[in-house]
This record gives C-alpha cells, structure tokens and sequence, in this order.
C-alpha cells in the first residue's frame, strides 16, 4: 500500500500533442460531423433566426392562410427573380401564382388575377396535372373559387383528391367550391375529412364557414375562436377578429362587432375589410358621419363592389341622393372591371339592379346564374328580384330556398316577409318580420325603418286565434261508428274418442240425527202412569207426522199381567 501512495503522489507527466496526432484527431473529428450530418440533415427549423418576409409569406400562401402585405411584396419580388433566372423552376411559378392570387385577394384587385393564372398554367406547362404537380392545381381551384367560378374550383379540388387522397390542401378549396355551389352536405363531408387530415387556422375557419352556414352560430364562434388560438402572425389573428365581428354584426350586437373590428385593424392596420365592418356597425348605430368617412377609407384601399353598395344605400337614407347615385354609377364600373378579369359579380349587381335599376335584368342575369350555382345567397337575390318584377308567387319559392337551409340572415328573413305580405299571407309575414327584427333589428339603413313599418302595419292576430279556427256553429258531438263484434272463431273439429262415463251424481249430505236423549229408568206402574198423565208426550221431529221421515204409528202392546 505505500508503494501504491508514494505512486499516486507523484506528479502525472505532461501531456504533449505531436503535429501527427493533432491531424488523426481532427480527421476523426471531421468523420463523426459527416456521419451526423448524413444521418441527420439540416433542416429549416434548425436555424435560430426569425423568418424572413418571403419566408413568411411563402408559408402563409402555402397553407391558404392570410399574409401581410409588406411580406407578400416580398416573396413576389424573390419569386420573379427566381422565375427570370431559372425559368423551368416548377415550384416558383406555383409559389408566384399563389403569392399573385393572394395580393389580389387582400387588395381587392382583379387585375391580379389574370397574372396568377398565367405563371400557375406556366408552372402546369412544366409539369402536368397527370405528373402530381399538387401545388399548381390546388392554386388553380383557389384563383377559381376567388373568381366565383365554383363549378371549376370543384373540379380542380376533385383532381387533386382524385391523385392524393390524403393530401389536405385540396380540401378547403373542395369546402368553398361547394359552399359556392350551394351543395352543404358535400361541404360538410369535405370539412370532416378535412379535420381528419389536417388541424389548424385553415381547417378552423372552414369550420366555421360551415357552421355559419348550418345556422350553428355558436358552433361558428367556437371555431373562430380556435382558429384565433392557431393565429401566429398579425395578419392571420386580424382576419380572424374580422370573422368574428363578421358573426357577431349578423346576429346584431353592432357594439360588440365594432369592438371586434377595431382589435383587427389595431392588430394589422392594413386590414380593409374590417374597416368596411366598423363603417357598417357605425351606421347601424347611428354614427352615419363617421360611418360614410371609414366607408370611403375602404372603398380607397380596396374597391368592393358591396361596400360601394353599402355606401350608396347609406348616402340614400340620409338624403344625399346625388352623392349615392355616384357611389351606384361607381358600382356599375367596378363589377365591369371585374368581368373582364374573369370575376363573377352576379349577386351584388342583380340586387343593385333590383331595387335601384332595372327589376327584369336583374331577373335574367340571376337566373341565368342559379342554372350553375345554387346557392343560398343567389336564391334569396333571384326571389328578390322576382318579387320587384311582380311576380311574387315564383319569388316565394326561391325565398324558401334561401331560408330554409339554416342560415340565420335578417336580410333574408325581411325579403321573405315582403313577398309572402305581397300574396296576401299576413300571419307568415308578420312571422318572418319578428325574425328579421329578433335577428339584427338594423340590418340594414334603407330596409330596416321598412320592417319595422311593416310589422307595425301587419299588427297582431285578433285576439281567440284566427278566424278560420273559430267554430261558426254550436259544437255537436258526432256520431261515432258502432265497433264491429268480434266474429266467433270457428270450433275445432272434435276427434273421435271413446265414449266417456257418466258423471255420478254428488251424494247428498245426510241430515244429522238427532242426539239421542239418555232413556229414564223405568219407575213401578203406578207412577210411571201418573208422570204420563202429569206430563204431555212430546213427539220428536223424526216422528212427526208432517215429517218426511216420519215412521207409522204402532199399536201399543197390551199390558200383561
């Protein structure tokens, strides 16, 4: 043991490195970093810095989710360059015409339109839909969808579910086609497939769509406000606020709509639509002045031919009817450019045409429309249309159309009323009326003072009911039917048997004998005599003469002496 110590105090030898070890070492070490780096590539999430704008955006188009617009700027300026110095780059042609078709979507201008379709058909031209190229196509259904051409975002979202099934990012542009459409339970069943495959913003806010469209307000709400929970950049959380007021605005709280409006353009400054929605729930509430100014900051930022609807009709109802008629020739402008950038402007024109222009256009173009699109918001304008071209019976039937699927719309509600007061139908108008006025009592600046008016006119039913449910005559109790007797069922045949003894009859039960008396013993004559004589003779009821069982009497013995 003290060899071992005297050892272990000794002090260790310097190590020293030679230039023959250091280069094995750094061999080695530069081995094991390959064989990592083969094992496990890098990957984006790796990198410790933020994402750029482009890179932003990119993702953001990718999913189908909103992005701002300083980012979008900047994948479209990335992506043409790319596409200038690589022109047979399939995925940037895809990625530019989707960052085009988003610019289009958050400007509200068309001209953009024509531009993601022509770099998404390039990126087709490269590789073909029969190839897989996913991207180009599921951007195709989304510039078909923005265009309001359903019918061919529908079939651009069946390819693509055709070739993957699983492949998520067909199915919100397969739930918009159909909703389009007018075909809910096929939207429904896209949705859930949907959820299956895929949870997050997009899937969120198609649920949402759905359920708003079910009626299912409060479903609608829950969704959103998931959908807010999965919101990561401020243009993403803005469009949701926006949604949310959007649901909150048509069940009529305008107060907690407007609080929803201003978080989403404090949120992104840049948001538009829901500086159109704060200008809306300012005029329900009163404030037209400031109403007609955001209005006019909307229209500014992106030319919405609803919102210049919207606007003229307020501008009417506060009596500046050449400022409105200005605003309805701008309308006019906007819908043409439109057209010729492929959009599908049908609706808005066909109820701008119905109540401030021609009844019987608007007729035609929206007839025209619902031979490929049914769905409820082009039901509810042909029926109103109808109704303004006086033929009230062939509205009614649209106006059930667009009511009865389950959404819950004052707009629709009111248009209804009129026509069914229009076929003389009061107890429906008055109820359709109640529903318009219990479901957003200011709907709208021109329609709503309207619907009040009528309900007062309208009135309520007398008081006992209606007068069809009053009996005119005493009530006499009718002469019901006798009830039928049962028909005895048939006796069975009796099989042949022997003959069965004769039932004897029953022994009657004897009478009780009486107990029999203890015999006296027998006294000497003389006073045997005496006590017959003293004492009657008593006669049992056996011998009774009367009696039945009465015996025949029997002469007395003669004495002996």
């Amino acid at each position: 043991m003290d060899r071992i110590d005297e050892e272990a105090q000794q002090p260790a030898p310097p190590v020293t490195f030679t230039g023959r070890k250091t280069l094995v070492a750094a061999a080695v070490a530069v081995v094991l970093i390959a064989g990592a780096l083969l094992i496990r590539p890098a990957r984006t999430g790796d990198d410790a810095r933020p994402p750029g704008p482009s890179e932003r955006a990119a993702s953001a188009v990718g999913l189908g989710t909103p992005a701002a617009a300083v980012d979008l700027t900047a994948l479209v300026a990335d992506r043409e360059k790319q596409v200038t110095r690589h022109p047979d780059d399939v995925a940037s042609w895809a990625v530019l015409g989707s960052a085009y078709l988003e610019q289009g979507r958050r400007t509200a201008d068309t001209a953009w339109y024509p531009r993601s379709e022509k770099a998404l058909k390039r990126s087709l031209e490269l590789r073909p839909a029969e190839q897989g190229n996913f991207d180009a196509m599921t951007g195709m259904g989304s510039l078909a969808n923005a265009r309001r051409d359903f019918g061919t975002g529908r079939k651009w979202g069946e390819l693509v579910r055709a070739q993957a099934p699983r492949r998520w990012t067909a199915y919100p542009v397969l739930v918009d086609a159909y909703t389009g459409l007018g075909d809910y339970k096929a939207a429904q069943k896209a949705l859930e497939r949907l959820e299956e495959l895929h949870s997050g913003l997009a899937s969120n806010l198609r649920a949402s769509q759905v359920y708003r469209d079910r009626g299912w307000r409060e479903d609608a709400v829950v969704a959103l406000e998931h959908a807010g929970g999965a919101a990561k950049t401020p243009a993403e959380k803005a469009y949701v606020l926006f949604r949310l007021g959007e649901l909150l605005w048509e069940r009529g709280d305008a107060a907690e709509a407007m609080g929803q409006y201003e978080a989403a353009l404090r949120t992104d400054p840049a948001q538009a639509e829901a500086l159109g929605g704060r200008a809306r729930t300012l005029a329900a509430l009163g404030r037209g002045g400031e109403a007609v100014r955001d209005y006019r900051l909307a229209l500014g930022r992106t030319p919405v031919p609803q919102l210049a609807l919207e606007l003229g009709e307020l501008l009417e109802s506060l009596g500046r009817a050449d400022e409105a008629r200005v605003l309805y020739d701008a309308l006019g402008t906007m819908t043409k450019r439109g057209g010729t950038h492929g959009v599908n402007e049908s609706v808005v024109l066909g109820l701008y045409e119905a109540d401030h222009g021609d009844p019987s256009a608007a007729v035609r173009r929206l007839s025209q429309e619902w031979s490929s699109n049914k769905s409820m918001q082009v039901a509810d304008a042909l029926g109103w249309a109808l109704h303004k071209a006086g033929d009230d019976t062939a509205a009614l039937e649209y106006a059930k159309k667009a009511t009865e699927p389950g959404l819950r719309s004052a707009e629709f509600a009111y248009h209804r009323a009129v026509i069914e007061r229009g076929l003389g139908d009061e107890a429906a108008a008055r109820r359709h009326l109640q529903e318009a006025m219990r479901t957003n009592p200011r709907f709208s600046p021109v329609r709503s003072p309207l619907a009040k008016e009528a309900l007062e006119a309208v009135g309520q039913p007398a008081q006992g009911g209606p007068e069809n449910l009053q009996p005119r005559t005493p009530w006499v109790e009718p002469e019901l039917p006798k009830p039928n007797k049962p028909k005895p069922a048939p006796a069975p045949a009796k099989p042949k048997s022997q003959p069965q003894p004769q039932p004897q009859p029953r022994p009657r039960p004897a009478k009780p004998e009486p107990e029999a008396k203890p015999e006296a013993k027998p006294a000497p004559k003389a006073s045997r005599a005496k006590v017959e004589q003293a004492q009657p003779e008593r006669t049992p009821e056996a011998a009774r003469p009367d009696s039945p069982d009465a015996e025949p009497e029997r002469e007395p013995r003669p004495e002996q002496d």
